[in-house]
């Protein structure tokens, strides 16, 4: 498999934050940790990109064990909730910002993150700067940014949990469709049940530390491993295609 945790755990003082997590994800697929705040999603991903260190288990990225490698050495990027992006940079100078750590020329580096803003769809903003522009491109800048050093894996924080309702289903719609475009590998976490069961191909259902489940979306929906997940995931009518892609989200209480 192209990333394998194996029998992950975290502890911070006398909480396991993470109990023994082991999951796997072939390469170009997009995994989805989805809970609830405290489940240990987030100390899953920031293990996965280096800032933090297992007390226990492996990391394995395309063979290679990466579990106490530093962040700045593995093959890995972060899409941050904040998007930390520099806001005395132009768009185009964010975007390139980790490529002058590569053997890359300045005409070169250009020449890629226009190439980049043209795959996110911000053609035209190369030269503007950051408060100039809206909190959804400001996400479009911070995704191109991870994926122009071509990493093996990029990971996403709940990335879209400061974007408007509509924003962050245009969102999802966009990154899904670059995601398989380009083959990326990409781990996202999210607190989210409908934003999981739309983007994954894969879903890793955390519980207080624990795993529940790990799964297609299709596969959870319909054959949940525990009673609660019932309750957790059926607040919807969902409507899935043969294939297992879902299709459409009929809210319950809609007019």
């Amino acid at each position: 498999m192209y990333l394998t945790l194996s029998q992950l755990c975290k502890r911070f003082g006398e909480k396991e934050v993470v109990k023994d997590l082991s999951l796997f994800l072939e390469q170009g697929q997009l995994l989805c940790i989805l809970g609830s705040s405290g489940c240990g999603k987030t100390t899953t991903l920031n293990m996965i990109g280096g800032f933090l260190t297992p007390d226990q288990g492996q990391i394995m990225l395309d063979g290679q064990d990466i579990t106490h490698t530093p962040p700045e050495q593995r093959p890995v990027t972060t899409v941050f909730q904040s998007y930390g992006l520099f806001p005395h940079m132009t768009v185009l100078q964010n975007v390139v910002y980790g490529l002058k750590f590569r053997a890359c020329s300045k005409r070169e580096a250009r020449q890629k993150g226009l190439h980049y803003l043209e795959l996110v769809g911000l053609s035209g903003y190369a030269d503007a700067r950051i408060y100039e522009i809206s909190g959804g491109q400001q996400q479009r800048v911070a995704l191109a940014r991870a994926l122009i050093v071509e990493p093996k894996l990029c990971l996403l924080d709940e990335p879209f949990s400061n974007l408007d309702a509509a924003l962050r289903v245009k969102m999802r719609e966009e990154l899904k469709k670059l995601q398989q475009e380009l083959g990326m590998t990409m781990v996202f976490v999210t607190h989210d049940q409908e934003e999981a069961l739309i983007l994954a191909d894969k879903i890793a259902i955390l519980d207080q530390g624990r795993l529940v489940q790990y799964g297609a979306p299709l596969e959870i929906y319909r054959h949940p491993a525990e009673p609660f997940l019932t309750a957790f995931l059926g607040l919807e009518d969902l409507v899935w295609a043969q294939d297992g892609t879902l299709l459409k989200v009929i809210k319950r209480n809609a007019v």
